[in-house]
């Protein structure tokens, strides 16, 4: 894992391997189209337990650096969030440069997808951000190496309701470790971020009676899903201080930093928002220095890749269900552990993770 601080100076001099969130990646591939304006790239990080399966995102970055940075993240990201489900699949992911809203087009989607068959299945590509299941239809009219297609033609469809199930299950786990109970009911939940994971959680909670505020950019979308859930809204920032019992972040990452956790009244920290923490090892210690019991983002919000995984194993809705549950018995695993063994909740599910990479990896050069 790195740690060491690299400085402006490095990271001109080696903008790939100079970035601080590289980590071992196995291949970075940088994917460039004049003709349909593609700017991509495409990141493995590990392929020790299989193909390296991961969602493109397609966002607005302000600069390259950031794109890399966030693709190199994710991909490591999934790396562990495949170990820790008991999956047979590396990690990695994608992100497309780009207004998703007046960029995307099919040209470009077909594009991309020929970049993703290049690499000869290597990496296998899903829906993330900005990305929409129509748009794998697209991709699988030039690729076999993605998931995520439509139902009527063969696929799982939609990851994001199966993703919400398993951070509902991971917040009650988190629930029944902190407050002794897994019931959500009456608890105070913040929900920050409300797209189709974001919505389908609160859908969760409201029906079990937990009382929910909603935080988004998109102030249409607060308006309607507050009538729709009869939920309060907050606008703004300056969330983290508000008399909550749960925080869930189900935006973009890093929303849990020095900032927020100084101000921060929630006692539970469980979401759908990859890379929660700005840091891992020092956010992730002042967390538990501060009593704030984190359900390790790369665990509960693995349903999505469970689900679509199943186009790669071959079974079925009920059983992507069954697997999605069991997040809540590793989410009181890891909880246990790291009382155990007085580390961080993300520590100790990296570490379930790494061991089963590295078993791996032993029986491969036995």
């Amino acid at each position: 894992m790195m740690s060491e601080i690299i400085d402006a100076k490095d990271l001109k001099n080696n903008p790939v391997f100079g970035q601080l969130s590289f980590d071992n990646h196995e291949q970075v591939v940088f994917c460039s189209d004049e003709d349909t304006g593609l700017k991509a790239i495409i990141g493995v990080h590990n392929t020790t337990l299989g193909p390296a399966l991961g969602g493109t995102r397609m966002w607005q970055y302000k600069t390259e650096w950031e794109a890399l940075n966030d693709v190199l993240r994710l991909s490591r990201g999934m790396t562990y969030k495949s170990a820790i489900t008991g999956l047979n699949l590396g990690g990695g992911k994608a992100v497309i440069i780009g207004d998703a809203k007046t960029q995307k087009n099919d040209a470009l989607m077909r594009k991309f997808g020929e970049f993703v068959n290049s690499l000869s299945g290597r990496y296998i590509t899903a829906e993330d951000v900005g990305m929409e299941t129509r748009d794998m239809d697209v991709i699988r009219e030039v690729t076999p190496h993605v998931t995520g297609v439509s139902e009527a033609i063969g696929g799982s469809g939609n990851p994001s309701p199966v993703t919400a199930y398993g951070v509902y299950m991971g917040m009650k786990a988190a629930s029944k470790y902190k407050f002794g109970s897994d019931s959500l009911e009456g608890k105070k939940v913040l929900v920050q971020g409300v797209g189709h994971v974001g919505e389908t959680l609160v859908k969760h909670i409201t029906d079990e009676g937990a009382q929910v505020i909603l935080n988004d950019i998109n102030e249409a979308r607060l308006e309607e899903l507050s009538k729709k859930y009869n939920a309060n809204v907050v606008l703004g920032n300056d969330i983290y201080g508000l008399d909550i019992d749960i925080y869930a972040p189900c935006a973009l990452g890093a929303t849990v930093n020095d900032d927020s956790i100084a101000k921060m009244k929630a006692k539970v920290i469980a979401g759908a928002a990859n890379n929660q923490l700005a840091n891992e090892l020092k956010h992730g210690k002042m967390l538990q220095e501060r009593g704030i019991a984190y359900a390790p983002d790369f665990l509960i919000n693995a349903g999505g890749i469970i689900n679509v995984y199943a186009e790669v194993a071959g079974y079925g809705k009920e059983e992507s269900i069954k697997r999605t549950e069991n997040i809540y018995n590793t989410t009181l695993e890891i909880f246990d552990l790291a009382e155990k063994e007085n580390i961080t909740t993300h520590q100790a599910a990296f570490n379930i993770a790494q061991s089963r990479i590295d078993a791996r990896k032993k029986e491969q050069n036995s």
